[in-house]
């Protein structure tokens, strides 16, 4: 075998490893996680002489909704994977049509990741949108039903959700028309239901920030198991 065919074969072997050890070693070492925004309480404890601060972080609450193909289906089925959420109507005209659009780009580019990763798209309109509605608007735009729900159900506990638990009138700066939702915001959740950001669904750089994000939060590690090793 030649020097330049040798060279080549070791690179075809080395290049998975290094990648690897490359993902493992930013995994261990990034600084620059998404952060935490809200939280519900702020307890302090002394260990070791020293005051310890515990963050108690706003984890949405378990919620059951009807999907698109009819079926209950409740948050806490998602246990242990990245979500990603945003609020649509199926009449929309602008700017529903692109934020699902994107969505559905988002759902094609973790198509090997779609244990990992759940998308939810809440209806604001569940007067209107009913299962066969919601159904026919995924279809439209060729959404696979494994891990992306449409949600309609009473239209207060959606609304509830979206302002007590998602945060709205927060997010979108406070100009927001609590009688009738409309934003163009992603959130994102982690494998604990904790908001980890919120993202301008409309805007190519965002979406992009969104995907950087959700794979930082897939290597994310649980610091609370590995302390759970070490008790009795």
């Amino acid at each position: 075998m030649s020097k330049k065919a040798w060279f080549a074969l070791s690179l075809v072997i080395l290049m998975p490893l290094l990648a690897y050890f490359m993902v493992k070693y930013s995994s261990e070492q990034a600084v620059n996680m998404p952060r935490r925004y809200f939280y519900d309480s702020v307890s302090e404890k002394t260990v070791n002489g020293r005051l310890v601060k515990d963050t108690v972080w706003h984890k949405i609450s378990n919620f059951r909704f009807t999907n698109q193909l009819g079926y209950l289906v409740e948050a806490d089925a998602l246990k242990g994977k990245i979500i990603i959420v945003n609020f649509i109507f199926t009449r929309c005209p602008n700017p529903c049509p692109l934020l699902t659009r994107n969505m559905k780009k988002m759902q094609d580019a973790y198509l090997k990741n779609d244990t990992l990763i759940h998308f939810l798209s809440f209806t604001v309109d569940p007067l209107r949108d009913s299962v066969q509605a919601l159904k026919q608007y995924a279809d439209k735009f060729s959404v696979r039903h494994n891990n992306w729900w449409f949600l309609t159900g009473e239209k207060q506990k959606i609304y509830d959700l979206a302002f007590q638990e998602f945060k709205a009138a927060i997010v979108d700066g406070g100009n927001v028309d609590t009688s009738f939702l409309h934003t163009d915001k992603f959130y994102l959740l982690d494998k604990k239901r904790i908001i980890r950001g919120w993202y301008d669904g409309t805007d190519s750089a965002a979406l992009t920030k969104l995907a950087r994000d959700i794979g930082l939060l897939i290597l994310e590690k649980d610091k609370s198991k590995k302390r759970n090793l070490f008790r009795k």
